[in-house]
């Protein structure tokens, strides 16, 4: 599977993604399974914005939303446009039996704003490609279409409320994302929050650059 992350913010008009999930799962017919309840894994009451809620993605109550995200042309990068409605349902069911790699719906106000995605880097092609350090943790965001007018600050407070979430869990130190090398905007956009530069690396769809966060500049900038 390809995802190139940080699409589109309502915050403003690039539609860029921030990084890729390459996991594709096995050629088979995806089996339907009933919606799970929602529940949120996470939760954070950003004052000015809202209650930020990250639930995990359910393939079959969230393949319609997934699939229209997918397919806009300002999500390219997440490398999905012609993917059809069923290979995204088994794409995310697929993802959904794994233990190294997680897929959420982030909620603003009940309304969801945004994919997030998560791996563990030695259980992920991309590790294949740098020298993985012990708690290095994997992301890829997708922020959805815009709702309205821009509003300034919104994808730097959902991924900072996500960021919140990963690095809650005491053992992950470092934050990887690795966007398309092309990818300007998404680039920037995780340099603004705190992300450095590492190598640029061939994997087999693109050529990405390597961005990491320490979880030290992270609560440092907090």
């Amino acid at each position: 599977m390809t995802s190139e992350s940080l699409a589109a913010s309502p915050s403003d008009s690039r539609v860029e993604p921030l990084s890729d999930s390459r996991v594709e799962p096995p050629a088979a017919s995806p089996v339907e399974s009933p919606a799970r309840p929602r529940q949120a894994v996470y939760e954070q009451t950003v004052d000015g914005f809202g209650t930020v809620r990250v639930v995990p993605v359910d393939p079959a109550g969230d393949v319609d939303l997934i699939h229209d995200w997918v397919a806009e042309e300002r999500a390219r990068f997440w490398g999905m446009r012609d993917v059809g409605r069923e290979r995204v349902l088994e794409i995310y069911e697929f993802l959904d039996s794994l233990t190294t790699h997680h897929a959420y719906l982030i909620h603003r106000d009940d309304k969801p704003v945004a994919l997030f995605q998560t791996y563990e880097p030695e259980h992920d092609p991309v590790g294949e490609c740098y020298d993985v350090q012990p708690g290095d943790f994997g992301i890829h965001l997708m922020v959805g279409p815009p709702g309205g007018a821009p509003e300034p600050g919104f994808t730097g407070t959902l991924l900072s409320v996500f960021l919140t979430f990963v690095l809650s869990v005491p053992g992950r130190q470092r934050i990887v994302a690795e966007p398309d090398a092309r990818n300007d905007k998404a680039i920037a956009r995780l340099v603004r929050q705190g992300f450095v530069r590492g190598p640029q690396i061939d994997l087999p769809e693109k050529r990405a650059q390597l961005v990491f966060l320490s979880r030290e500049v992270f609560e440092g900038r907090g």
